[in-house]
C-alpha cells in the first residue's frame, strides 16, 4: 500500500468527489469542503485493505479499480459479496453505527482511494444530512442485489445465475463491439463462481454451452462479447 502516490493532488481530489453517487446533490463549495477532507491511499492487485472484523476509522471511497468484499463460510470457502468500483464506498458500517467490518475486502487490480477519516466524515453528516439519506440509498440496494443472489443460490437454475452475472458485469463494465456488448470480466472463472455460489468447473461448463449457442463469445479467460443479450433475460424468466 502506498500514500499520496496516485496523482490525485493534480486535480486537488474533485475526480473523487465527482465521481461519488453519495455528493452529487453538493453545490461546487461544498464539494470543495469535503475535497480538503480527503487522504488518498493506492492498492496494488490482492493487497488487502479491510479484514473482516476490523474496525474501521474512515470511509473509504474507489477513485480508481476494482475491490472485491468477502467473506469465508464455515467450511473456508470464500463468498464474494459485493464488487466495488469507481464511486463506490465501503467502511460505513463502524463509522455510522459502531459495527466491526462484516467483510474483507482486497484490490482486484492497481486501485486508488480516497479516505475520509471519522470525525471529518460525522461532522460532514452533520452538515450535510443529505449524504446519510444517500448513504441509505446505497445500503438498501446494496442489501436488495445480497438478498437476490442468496435467493438465486436457493431456486434459480445454474444458467440463470450465470445469465444474471454477466448481465451485471455488462451493465457496469460493457462497452459496445461490432458483435454486440464487450465485458472485461473483473473475476476469473473462481471468482464468478465464489460470486454466484457454484463450482468454478460448473461456470466453465455453462460458460461453453453459452458459447456453443451463440449467446456470447469467450476471448481468453478475462473478456466475452454478449452476442444475445435477450437470450440472456429469458434465463432469468
Amino acid at each position: 500500500m502506498k500514500q499520496d502516490s496516485c496523482g490525485c493532488g493534480k486535480c486537488s481530489h474533485k475526480q473523487c468527489t465527482n465521481r461519488v453517487p453519495i455528493f452529487s446533490g453538493l453545490n461546487e463549495e461544498e464539494l470543495s469542503y469535503v475535497t480538503d477532507l480527503i487522504k488518498r491511499r493506492q492498492y496494488l492487485k490482492g493487497e488487502i485493505i479491510q479484514l473482516e472484523g476490523s474496525e474501521p476509522d474512515c470511509l473509504t471511497i474507489i477513485n480508481r479499480g476494482k475491490v472485491k468484499a468477502f467473506r469465508y463460510t464455515q467450511e473456508g470457502k470464500e463468498q464474494i459479496l459485493y464488487l466495488f468500483s469507481e464511486g463506490d464506498f465501503f467502511g460505513e458500517n463502524n463509522l455510522l453505527g459502531g459495527k466491526r467490518a462484516a467483510y474483507s475486502a482486497e484490490a482486484l487490480e492497481q486501485t486508488n482511494l480516497c479516505m475520509i477519516e471519522r470525525k471529518d466524515f460525522q461532522e460532514l453528516v452533520r452538515r450535510y444530512p443529505e449524504i446519510s439519506l444517500k448513504i441509505i440509498q446505497e445500503l438498501c440496494a446494496r442489501l436488495e442485489r445480497l438478498e437476490t443472489t442468496v435467493q438465486n443460490m436457493g431456486s434459480k437454475t445454474m444458467e440463470a445465475r450465470i445469465g444474471s452475472v454477466l448481465l451485471e458485469f455488462s451493465e457496469k463494465y460493457g462497452v459496445k463491439h461490432p458483435k454486440g456488448i464487450l465485458v472485461t470480466l473483473p473475476f476469473s472463472r473462481e471468482g464468478i463462481a465464489s460470486y454466484i455460489g457454484a463450482a468454478r468447473e460448473t461456470v466453465s461448463r455453462r460458460l461453453t454451452l453459452l458459447q456453443d449457442a451463440g449467446t456470447i463469445e469467450m476471448i481468453g479467460n478475462k473478456k466475452i462479447i454478449l452476442l444475445d443479450e435477450d437470450a440472456l433475460r429469458k434465463e432469468l424468466e
